[in-house]
């Protein structure tokens, strides 16, 4: 099975603050037999590393903690992310909980003060009207267990 995976739980320092989430949940995956096809879909839309934390307002804006609005470049990588797992033929998205391109039923709420609200990220939202399951991390072993 060919999965799209948030490229930082792979070891790759793409995260807003250069760091990675390093998984080796996920990385079992691979060695389980599955293809991991990793995504950023801030760096696909052209965003830099480190960049300011960003959050998605409840206008459906994404702005910098600093102010700049980032919505074009969550935009395009979100497409971005779309097309890869159709190329791949995706069925499944393992995105990183909370964020604003991957969150899945749960974001940060724009105001920069860690409070979560229900909501999916641009790329995450995407993926999952395109019919991919999306999950974030912190469900993959209750996805393992019952598949």
């Amino acid at each position: 099975m060919n999965i799209l995976v948030s490229h930082c739980f792979l070891g790759e320092p793409c995260r807003y603050d250069g760091a990675s989430r390093l998984d080796r949940q996920i990385i079992e995956l691979h060695r389980a037999g599955h293809n991991l096809i990793p995504v950023c879909p801030e760096l696909l839309g052209g965003l830099d590393v480190p960049r300011s934390p960003a959050e998605l307002q409840p206008d459906g804006r994404v702005l910098t903690q600093d102010g700049q609005d980032v919505t074009e470049e969550y935009l395009t990588g979100a497409r971005r992310v779309l097309e890869i797992a159709q190329e791949n033929g995706c069925t499944v998205a393992i995105l990183k909980a909370r964020s604003p391109s991957c969150g899945s039923g749960e974001i940060y709420d724009g105001t920069f003060t860690r409070t979560l609200t229900r909501g999916w990220g641009l790329a995450a939202r995407l993926l999952e009207q395109a019919g991919i399951g999306v999950m974030d991390e912190e469900h993959l072993q209750a996805w393992l267990y019952n598949s």
